[in-house]
């Protein structure tokens, strides 16, 4: 019988979770106030400096080969870029919230196939167990939220589709060639990349207007400190220390946590059939990273 895991090595999936489910919290939050690629910049813009005056304080070594630089570029195109910017894209142009979710949801399934033959790492039977089952439980949480009335725009399902996979090849390329580069340094490398290959595409489909609003401020202080700082840098930090697969399937308690967030903030109404797929989806995420 494995032992007890100590807090140390609970609390940082723990934190990441609800972090990264305040996301779409501050998606709706922001969303009267400002287009969302124009935040995404913001965003980027915030972030990177923050952690670029972090960095030169506390003297964190910066990428020196053409190969660092490269690691960290992609893995911002990937994981801020195409996956951010990809979901609020795609919400932004049609896509039911409820559909999003579920199809960026697939992502533990794309990263347990693809870890094998790009990594070389195994996944167990009782991994690919608690996947599944992590799958049923959110699906039972979005399954009321679905709503296909009306269609959906091609090009609204295709950036979810794009960011859903960007997220997968991002986790993996990340693992594999993100070992010797200081987090700090690394990831502000990674947000002006997204910055970079963001501003055009928002200059030529948006108005990039900003109103400025209470709202707007809170929204994006937290999205830097807490979602692009603090989540990213613990995201990053699983990657390195854990089995992608595993770190995966943390994905699948956010959209369960977002709704009961969404409850708790803005009165969403839970059913009884998404509280039961809030316990399944907990209990295959603990599956899958038991030991």
């Amino acid at each position: 019988m494995p032992e007890p895991r100590p807090l140390s090595t609970l609390l940082p999936p723990a934190l990441f979770v609800v972090i990264w489910a305040t996301g779409f919290i501050v998606a709706r939050l922001v969303a009267p106030h400002i287009e969302p690629l124009t935040f995404m910049l913001v965003r980027y813009i915030g972030a990177g400096s923050v952690l670029a005056v972090f960095a030169v304080i506390t003297g964190a070594s910066w990428p020196r080969t053409g190969r660092e630089v490269l690691s960290a570029v992609v893995s911002g195109i990937l994981l801020h870029a195409a996956y951010l910017g990809g979901v609020f894209w795609a919400v932004r142009h049609g896509m039911p919230g409820g559909i999003t979710s579920l199809i960026v949801g697939l992502q533990p399934i794309a990263t347990a196939a693809l870890v094998g033959p790009l990594l070389g790492e195994a996944v167990s039977l009782r991994r690919w167990s608690g996947v599944i089952i992590g799958l049923a439980g959110a699906l039972l949480v979005i399954l009321p939220k679905l709503g296909w009335q009306g269609g959906i725009p091609l090009p609204a399902l295709m950036a979810c589709l794009i960011a859903m996979l960007a997220i997968t090849f991002g986790t993996i390329w990340q693992k594999r060639t993100g070992a010797g580069i200081n987090l700090l340094t690394g990831t502000v490398v990674q947000y002006a990349a997204a910055f970079v290959i963001t501003l055009p595409v928002a200059y030529a489909t948006e108005t990039m207007h900003i109103t400025l609003s209470r709202d707007l401020v809170i929204g994006w202080l937290w999205a830097i400190f807490g979602l692009s700082i603090g989540a990213i840098l613990l995201l990053l930090s699983l990657i390195r220390k854990g089995a992608v697969a595993s770190v995966a399937s943390l994905i699948y308690l956010v959209p369960p946590l977002a709704a009961l967030m969404a409850w708790l903030a803005f009165g969403e109404t839970l059913s009884g059939m998404q509280i039961i797929g809030m316990m399944i989806a907990a209990a295959g995420v603990a599956i899958a990273n038991r030991g």
